[in-house]
């Protein structure tokens, strides 16, 4: 190979990284920080001056006193961002059946009197593993257990709950859903 040959090759892959490497990422990234502030910043939830987590990652919230998501398939622990992806698991997997088997006796034990059919979600991972979010259905199936728990009245836990609901994506997208921490924050400021 001769410097002929070498040297447009060497000057492309530099014009190229600085261009889609360097240029590209940041213009981006401004674009991004002044047309979608809060998004681009990991759509944080504060709480006195703390940030508490993000709409878009879900927590584990395992006391009984607060409304719980949905399980994380992620590992090493729940919720894990840098994990994300499902369980992989098919539906006649003795794991996953084994899993489900154990998220529903979790859920029957923390709430004995709850005979209701338990929604999907609240026994099955998402396919992110990372899911914020629960069904107006899946919040209802567990207002009763936090109303005991917490000492509240179920009709004021069933309000918080129908206040949270957010709609459909212009009306027609996705299904009615409860972003968990919010819902457990605003379940903090109940006095």
């Amino acid at each position: 190979m001769t410097t002929r040959t070498i040297r447009p090759a060497v000057t492309l892959l530099l014009v190229m990284t600085v261009l889609l490497g360097i240029l590209y990422p940041l213009v981006v990234t401004g674009i991004a920080s002044l047309a979608f502030s809060q998004q681009a910043a990991g759509s944080l939830i504060e709480r006195d001056g703390k940030h508490v987590g993000s709409r878009l990652i879900g927590q584990s919230f395992i006391s009984p006193g607060y409304f719980w998501g949905r399980p994380s398939a992620t590992a090493p622990q729940a919720y894990n961002g840098t994990a994300s992806g499902g369980s992989n698991l098919g539906p006649l997997n003795p794991a996953l059946i084994d899993a489900v088997k154990s998220r529903a006796q979790a859920l029957r034990a923390a709430d004995p009197g709850n005979a209701r059919p338990i929604p999907v979600e609240l026994v099955t991972a998402s396919a992110s593993g990372l899911d914020p979010e629960i069904s107006p259905a899946a919040a209802r199936y567990q207002a009763a257990r936090v109303a005991r728990v917490r000492g509240i009245a179920p009709a004021r836990i069933e309000a918080l709950i129908a206040e949270h609901v957010q709609d459909r994506l212009l009306g027609m997208f996705g299904e009615p859903r409860i972003n968990v921490l919010e819902l457990n924050l605003a379940l903090d400021g109940l006095h």
